[in-house]
């Protein structure tokens, strides 16, 4: 039986639904700098979470060390950087382009956990894990197919590749760290940095970020307290038992749910290529959870080596 306590089946479902909600809020932002998206949201995710962890986990984050601060404040700029080439990516090419890029990521995870962490997956997750990749890549290229790319296609792929990359070493640093850093004193740090991340790269660039709307700042401050807070703060809160490769197969799902939400507010109707990739992902990440094949059977989840995993808190 798996040794996942239930919690971290819930918090996963809960991450996994906000993410499909990520590209219908950027879409009613309206047309804004992505720059400006992504400064209110990680400011907005930051702070919230900075007055609860100061007066919970003060004592904890006294007692860092220096590696934790330096690995937590790299995976906070990877974070800022991934928000704003993603985001930046939508303005540039389609979301279906995009998603196909950020289909990548399972497979880049699995190869740095393995290099890096030495965790291994059973055979099984990692065919399944490429069956899902092929899915969600069919669900791109399917939506492709409807829309014309326009001159700026090769910058958009490129900020959705480069995207890609910086979400995977994100989360495989947060593997690390999660090994003895508790969910609050890991997240609050992270999105502070991933902010002033944001913050400082719209500066450099001379993106206004006030004279919005109202309802921009109300997208925002959804993008925040959905996808970031809760869809990324339940990733986090997992990658202490999940390996990161798992993880991030399981944002292959924020297509289809994305593709479900799209038909029922603005009655997009996936082509058939689509749904049939919909199926494909759907399938192989039921396969992968009912058959619990994230461990060797007998054991636990692997661990990044010499740590040492917190049982009072996942």
């Amino acid at each position: 039986m798996s040794d996942w306590p239930r919690r971290i089946y819930v918090v996963l479902s809960l991450g996994v639904l906000s993410f499909a909600f990520a590209p219908i809020l950027v879409r009613w932002a309206g047309d804004v700098p992505g720059l400006a998206i992504a400064v209110w949201r990680t400011v907005t995710a930051a702070a919230v979470l900075i007055p609860v962890a100061a007066a919970r986990t003060a004592p904890e984050l006294r007692r860092l060390t220096r590696r934790d601060v330096m690995l937590t404040g790299a995976a906070g700029v990877f974070l800022g950087l991934h928000f704003i080439a993603w985001i930046e990516s939508l303005y540039h090419t389609t979301v279906a382009s995009a998603s196909v890029l950020v289909t990548t990521s399972p497979i880049i995870l699995a190869a740095l956990g393995y290099l890096f962490l030495g965790e291994r997956l059973r055979r099984g997750t990692v065919l399944a894990i490429g069956i899902a990749v092929g899915g969600a890549g069919l669900i791109g290229w399917a939506d492709a197919g409807t829309v014309a790319l326009g001159q700026g296609a090769l910058l958009g792929n490129a900020l959705a590749l480069s995207g890609t990359l910086l979400v995977s070493v994100y989360l495989l640093i947060g593997r690390v760290v999660r090994q003895k850093v508790s969910w609050l004193a890991y997240v609050t740090p992270l999105y502070a940095v991933a902010a002033l991340t944001a913050l400082a790269a719209a500066v450099l660039r001379g993106v206004p970020l006030t004279g919005y709307s109202w309802s921009f700042y109300a997208v925002c401050a959804g993008l925040a307290l959905g996808p970031q807070v809760l869809g990324h703060g339940s990733f986090n809160y997992a990658l202490q038992r999940v390996p990161a490769a798992l993880v991030g197969m399981l944002a292959l799902l924020e297509p289809v749910g994305a593709s479900l939400l799209a038909y029922g507010l603005f009655g997009e109707v996936p082509p058939p290529a689509s749904i049939v990739g919909m199926v494909v992902v759907l399938a192989a990440v039921a396969v992968v959870v009912w058959r619990r094949e994230a461990r060797p059977e007998g054991a636990a989840d692997p661990a990044p080596s010499g740590a040492v995993v917190r049982e009072d808190e996942a």
